[in-house]
C-alpha cells in the first residue's frame, strides 16, 4: 500500500490555522478520505497531559530547555502512536503544529537557536511533512486575536493555556521572522499563504494547493 501523506498547519495563534485545518478535514472527509488529525502538543493521552504542563499560564517557572524537551517528548509519541500507523495505512494526516512550530517558539522565541531543535528532530522524529501550510496574516492582527480568543476560552471553558500569548510582543516577533526564515529555506515543503483574505478564500487557495500535491504525491 502507498505511503500516506502528512501535511502540517503553521502559524501564530489567532493566524486560522486552526479552522483552515477543521475546513480541509471536512472536505476531504465529503471527497471519501482517510483523514486523521491530531496536534501539537497532545494528540495522546501523554500528549495531552505534556500539553497541560506546556500551556498552562500558571506555570511560570518552566526552564526554556525542559520546554524544548518536554515539545519533543510530545512529538516523540503522537509519530509513534498515531501519525506514522496512520501513514502507513495510506491515510492523509493532518497535524495542527509540528517541528516548524518549535523551531519558531523555542528556537526562536525562546532564542534556544534553529540548530539544537533541527538536530532533536532528526533524532528523535526522523518524520518529515509532505506539506506544510504556513498561514501569515497581520502580525499585530493575528496576536490580538490570539489573546482575545484564549482569554475567552478561560471565561467559557476554566482551562488556561495562555503561557505563551501572555508573552512580550518581542517574543512573538521573533516567532514570526522565524516562520518566514523556514519557508524562504524550505520552499518546495513549506507554502505560506500570506494577507488578512477571509477565511473562504484562504480555504479555496488551500484546496487548490492540496489537490495539486496529493494528486503529485499518488502519481510518484
Amino acid at each position: 500500500m502507498p505511503r500516506g501523506f502528512f501535511l502540517t498547519f503553521e502559524g501564530l495563534d489567532g493566524s486560522g490555522k486552526s479552522t483552515q485545518l477543521r475546513k480541509l478535514h471536512e472536505w476531504l472527509v465529503r471527497s471519501g478520505e482517510d483523514v486523521v488529525t491530531t496536534r501539537q502538543p497532545g494528540g495522546t493521552q501523554l500528549g495531552d497531559r505534556i500539553r497541560s504542563l506546556l500551556l498552562d499560564s500558571r506555570r511560570t517557572s518552566l526552564d526554556p530547555r525542559a520546554e524544548l524537551g518536554l515539545m519533543f517528548s510530545d512529538r516523540a509519541q503522537v509519530i509513534a502512536e498515531v501519525i506514522r500507523p496512520a501513514l502507513d495505512r495510506g491515510a492523509i494526516v493532518l497535524c495542527d503544529r509540528y517541528t516548524d512550530s518549535t523551531e519558531a517558539y523555542q528556537g526562536a522565541g525562546r532564542e534556544l537557536g534553529s540548530a539544537r531543535v533541527l538536530a532533536l528532530h532528526h533524532e528523535l522524529c526522523g518524520l518529515d511533512p509532505d506539506l506544510t501550510l504556513l498561514l501569515l496574516p497581520d502580525f499585530d492582527a493575528s496576536l490580538a486575536r490570539a489573546r482575545h480568543r484564549n482569554q475567552s476560552a478561560v471565561a467559557v471553558t476554566g482551562k488556561d493555556e495562555n503561557r505563551f500569548e501572555s508573552l512580550d510582543t518581542a517574543f512573538f516577533r521573533r516567532v514570526y521572522d522565524q516562520y518566514r526564515a523556514i519557508a524562504q529555506r524550505e520552499p518546495l515543503r513549506v507554502v505560506a499563504i500570506e494577507g488578512d483574505a477571509g477565511v473562504e478564500a484562504v480555504h479555496r487557495r488551500i484546496l487548490s494547493i492540496v489537490e495539486e500535491r496529493l494528486n503529485q504525491h499518488r502519481a510518484s
